[in-house]
């Protein structure tokens, strides 16, 4: 069986996860979409597919798309740590 058959939001109205903006009546939205996401038994499965797939819309493993934008951002390699700076 695949891990989408048993998502929990498969039982609710799918515009529950596509909130219109963050702010304001919207964040009740949000926290609705990710209370279902936190009682849903393949949770941690659709958060992967979702950052695997580059999701950048909607609410996806309990998380919005800014804060699956910010966790990729944390995880991407940085550059210039200062290891070759150039002496005086």
């Amino acid at each position: 069986m695949d891990w989408r058959e048993r998502a929990e939001c498969l039982r609710v109205d799918p515009d529950l996860f596509f909130p219109i903006s963050d702010s304001g009546l919207t964040l009740r939205q949000i926290a609705e979409a990710k209370a279902v996401c936190g009682r849903c038994p393949v949770m941690k499965q659709c958060l992967d597919w979702a950052v695997r797939a580059g999701q950048v819309e909607g609410i996806w493993g309990g998380t919005t798309d800014g804060e699956r934008r910010a966790a990729r951002e944390r995880a991407a390699p940085r550059s210039g740590c200062g290891h070759n700076r150039r002496g005086p």
